[in-house]
């Protein structure tokens, strides 16, 4: 694969610091990505994912304080998904095994510059479960699993449908293909008084992130920015399988989600809040905890890994 720096000019300015690069013949098709190795004498830290959410104006924007954090001090990449920032926003049908290929396309990307050594995981919402499937086909890639508020534990039992099934409807997909329904709801979701009302229900306050905000904004306002986003409401990226996919990971997992908001129902971790590899913590804030306390998130993240590697040895 030929990576290229993308061009200063752009339809919206890049979500992070650092090098924005891309590949056009990837396993995905166009797949861009952040990235900071802090010069040459860091390269062989070992690399921090970093990946974003999937929802009407996701971005790697979401994952910003993680980033300008942690690029002082390792390898950081952040992909952008397929469908999102500067990767392939084309008309194609958008799925948990396009995601779970992103991740794998990703991971090869990094093992050109750093080798096989594994790499260290976090995820935000629906893109956990892509983690934990990417994490379940290749083992080897990842030392530890953080999922941040991780979908598909908001009930019980945990999802065990067949292997890549879907919680997508097909009916409604072909409702939302039409382009006098689809793209005129994706212009309403869009809007910013409606990604600000979203914002603050995630929040689960009155006060967010300006920043994303703005950057949602101008994400979504760009063609094709509605063909991920239609998949999304359609259910198709949702897997049918996470619970079998969460519950056969044996990787050291850390979960952090928070108690306000729409996203507060985890009755399903109950069924690996028992496991040695889990550890859960609960934040008092919304769902995007490494926004609203950056330092005592990034403390527990690290006091926890520094724990659980201590305990493997």
């Amino acid at each position: 694969m030929n990576v290229a720096v993308l061009p200063s000019a752009s339809v919206t300015p890049p979500a992070l610091p650092g090098l924005v690069q891309a590949v056009e013949d990837s396993r995905v098709g166009r797949l861009s990505w952040y990235e900071d190795v802090g010069g040459e004498e860091r390269v062989p830290a070992r690399p921090l994912l970093l990946l974003h959410s999937i929802n009407a104006a996701a971005s790697a924007y979401e994952m910003k304080p993680l980033y300008q954090h942690y690029r002082r001090e390792r390898p950081v990449y952040a992909p952008d998904f397929p469908g999102y920032g500067f990767s392939d926003r084309s008309a194609r049908m958008y799925n948990p095994r396009l995601m779970t290929d992103a991740i794998h396309a990703v991971l090869a990307l990094i093992r050109r510059k750093h080798g096989a050594l594994p790499v260290d995981a976090i995820a935000l919402s629906l893109s956990c479960e892509f983690l934990a499937r990417a994490a379940a086909e290749d083992p080897g890639a990842f030392r530890s699993l953080a999922f941040v508020s991780p979908t598909g534990f908001n009930r019980l039992p945990l999802r065990q449908g067949p292997p890549e099934s879907t919680r997508g409807s097909p009916r409604l997909l072909a409702i939302f293909n039409r382009p006098a329904v689809g793209r005129r709801l994706f212009r309403l979701l869009t809007r910013r008084g409606v990604i600000r009302y979203f914002l603050r229900r995630t929040w689960g306050a009155k006060d967010i992130d300006e920043g994303l905000l703005d950057y949602d904004y101008l994400t979504t306002h760009v063609e094709g920015a509605e063909y991920a986003p239609l998949h999304f409401l359609s259910g198709f990226l949702f897997s049918g399988d996470s619970g079998t996919l969460y519950q056969g990971l044996a990787h050291r997992i850390w979960v952090a989600h928070g108690v306000r908001g729409d996203f507060v129902d985890y009755r399903g971790l109950r069924q690996v809040a028992d496991r040695p590899n889990w550890t859960i913590e609960v934040l008092p804030t919304g769902a995007l905890p490494h926004f609203e306390m950056t330092e005592q998130f990034v403390r527990r993240y690290e006091g926890w890994a520094a724990r659980s590697e201590s305990a493997k040895m």
